[in-house]
């Protein structure tokens, strides 16, 4: 698997990345190590999780994998932080306490003495943004932490965290971004990757097959194993059911009779090679799917199907993201 640079730094990871949000929940320990296992085998190396991911389970099962099964330097390792956690003044946000509180938790709970990617899951309004730059910093150089990204911040605020890091001189820059993106979600590119690409973050997309919508499964119905026939996922996926995604999962299926491959080929492929894009973060809940997302990364769409794609996935832009005539 393809290596690629991780934002304005040295960090490489893997292409693909394995998300964990399913572990602990829909993915027990023994599948858990077999995905792990064969995602390395391909050549993988970047494991995103989150400290709330299944109250903590997500982290815990991780953590027991490495070592004894997983070697801890074959990982570059990626948690979370700011969801609340826990009812108090420490159980979530991103206040100084808060934060150094969850960092303590999920070294604990992931077996290590260090995290190589820590994200800001969400942006918290009600703490100065100085507070939380200066407990990342605080984070890097108790070596605790090599790294650190955001996730799921808009524009301005993408731009606000990495100018103020930079005007306070932060030895912990910034240097990722982790936000939905996919054929069915191209919002981020009105302003979110603007910044990112000024800022020199690179983009971690989640959801780049759309909620599981861009593989075909549900264009006939509801299959009754998917994630969309349960009650915890259902509205997760209702979100990418209307009209227009039907029309771009028909274009990506027509796209991948084309090329005689699967319509989750054509769809992770079209994201892994969008600009600014390092590493869509993958969903697989079992090695069976796990199978069919490796299975992509001998695909290159040709510039005409990915013309067409990006036509019927475009997104209206307006003043001032589109300048005036």
């Amino acid at each position: 698997m393809e290596q690629r640079q991780l934002g304005r730094s040295g960090l490489r990871v893997s292409r693909t990345a394995l998300g964990t949000m399913s572990w602990g929940r829909d993915t027990d320990a023994d599948e858990a190590a077999n995905l792990l296992l064969a995602f390395l085998e391909a050549g993988g190396t970047l494991i995103d999780t989150a400290d709330v991911y299944n109250d903590g389970l997500s982290e815990e099962i991780l953590g027991s994998l490495l070592g004894d099964t997983i070697p801890r330097h074959d990982l570059v390792l990626a948690t979370k932080a700011v969801a609340r956690r826990t009812e108090g003044p420490f159980g979530g946000g991103a206040s100084r306490g808060a934060l150094l509180t969850a960092l303590h938790d999920s070294l604990r709970r992931l077996n290590t003495d260090h995290i190589d990617l820590w994200q800001l899951h969400a942006w918290d309004s009600s703490t100065p943004i100085e507070e939380t730059l200066a407990a990342l910093d605080t984070a890097v150089t108790s070596g605790k932490v090599r790294y650190t990204g955001i996730s799921n911040y808009s524009g301005w605020q993408t731009a606000t965290a990495a100018a103020r890091q930079h005007a306070l001189h932060s030895p912990a820059p910034l240097i990722s971004t982790q936000v939905e993106y996919s054929l069915l979600e191209r919002g981020v590119e009105r302003e979110v990757i603007p910044a990112a690409t000024h800022h020199g973050l690179g983009l971690l997309p989640w959801a780049p097959l759309g909620r599981g919508v861009l593989t075909g499964k549900y264009r006939n119905g509801t299959p009754a194993d998917s994630r969309g026939a349960s009650p915890h996922y259902a509205p997760y996926v209702e979100h990418h059911r209307t009209e227009r995604t039907a029309r771009i999962v028909q274009a990506v299926a027509t796209a991948a009779d084309g090329l005689g491959t699967s319509p989750l080929a054509v769809a992770l492929a079209w994201v892994r090679d969008r600009p600014l894009v390092v590493a869509p973060v993958i969903g697989a809940r079992d090695t069976a799917q796990l199978a069919g997302i490796l299975a992509a990364e001998d695909l290159t769409l040709p510039p005409a199907i990915r013309a067409a794609l990006d036509d019927v996935s475009a997104i209206e832009l307006s003043y001032p993201e589109r300048p005036l005539p």
